[in-house]
């Protein structure tokens, strides 16, 4: 301690002693010995020895005693990091004497950071210290002395808000976020993107075949992450950008085909139920079917047709249609129980 007193005491030396400065009052001052270390612990002495002006909230030696234990150690171990962050919290530029102050005003720092000044009948506070001694005025500025160490507060975590979030933090697509998941997604759809995302919900998925949705989670690096990334275009695609005809392109390969009418927006058969949910990398769309596309999937070797009865075809929201139906995703009943989905081509 005496080392560095000695030290900053020298770097003042070296100036002349015809000025008096921010540091001056400082290192002369029995009540702040300890930030007079820490200023030269902190390479600080230099600057505010400068011409300034400058406005130092100084706290007592009794204000660093109140903090945490181990907290000014830890502090003089990362000298030019959080240290000097927590001093140049305490320094504005400009020389701002008590009269300048006023209730609510904002104090900008040289740490780029703000202090609050509040006044009541009780005295003046800068972020809640008390002002004890004000006023005291050097060539280079001004220091007001204060009762409590100011600590900026941390920057916000910003949190995430990507496409990925929206389908995690959604009730009704637990199936979609288990299955980003499986397929090893969430790093690519959390990427800069922009991405638009077709996300089936819940009951979605659950108009699929029995059994269809675990036998896909058997392979997610396969058909799993086909269908998943038949469901993303990339790009950021509004509502207002889509178009009655419009064939949009997946990052899978396929095309999705847009059609809207009177009862509403439909991807591929699929109605659009919530549109234009925003992210930070791009928008999702909510839909009420699972987008299928029309090659590379062979879901239905799997449902083998034990009698091979045909009884009637549904769509994928349970509605029977004729067979020949074009341009959807269909599922054909048999008498023996099995379904067979396809996707009647054009």
């Amino acid at each position: 301690m005496k080392r560095i007193l000695l030290n900053i005491s020298l770097a003042i030396s070296t100036l002349g002693f015809a000025q008096t400065t921010v540091v001056d009052l400082i290192v002369g001052s029995e009540d702040h010995t300890t930030l007079a270390a820490a200023v030269g612990a902190a390479g600080l002495v230099e600057t505010l020895n400068s011409g300034g002006p400058f406005t130092v909230f100084a706290p007592t030696d009794a204000a660093f005693a109140l903090l945490p234990e181990g907290t000014l150690e830890s502090l003089i171990a990362d000298t030019t990091g959080a240290l000097a962050t927590i001093l140049t919290h305490h320094v504005s530029g400009g020389s701002t004497l008590s009269t300048d102050l006023y209730d609510g005003m904002m104090v900008t720092t040289v740490a780029g950071t703000e202090l609050m000044v509040s006044i009541d009948s009780n005295g003046v506070y800068i972020d809640g210290a008390m002002v004890t001694v004000a006023n005291l005025t050097a060539d280079n500025g001004v220091v007001h002395v204060i009762n409590a160490v100011l600590l900026p507060e941390a920057e916000a975590e910003v949190e995430s808000n990507t496409v990925v979030d929206i389908i995690v933090g959604s009730e009704d697509h637990t199936t979609l976020a288990a299955a980003v998941g499986a397929a090893g997604l969430v790093e690519t759809l959390s990427g800069d993107g922009p991405f638009t995302v077709f996300a089936p919900t819940d009951a979605a998925f659950a108009l699929l075949p029995e059994g269809l949705v675990a036998t896909l989670l058997e392979d997610p690096s396969g058909q799993l992450t086909t269908i998943l990334t038949h469901h993303v275009f990339a790009g950021s695609a509004l509502s207002t950008d889509l178009y009655d005809g419009m064939m949009v392109p997946t990052i899978a390969g396929g095309e999705l085909e847009v059609m809207i009418d009177s009862t509403g927006v439909y991807i591929d058969n699929a109605m659009v139920t919530v549109a234009d949910i925003v992210t930070s990398n791009g928008v999702v769309h909510v839909i009420d079917a699972v987008l299928i596309p029309e090659e590379g999937l062979s879901i239905e070797e799997s449902l083998a047709i034990e009698n091979p009865t045909y009884l009637y075809s549904i769509d994928v929201l349970g509605k029977r249609i004729n067979k020949a139906t074009l341009n959807t995703i269909i599922f054909d009943v048999y008498s023996s129980g099995s379904v067979v989905k396809r996707f009647s081509l054009r």
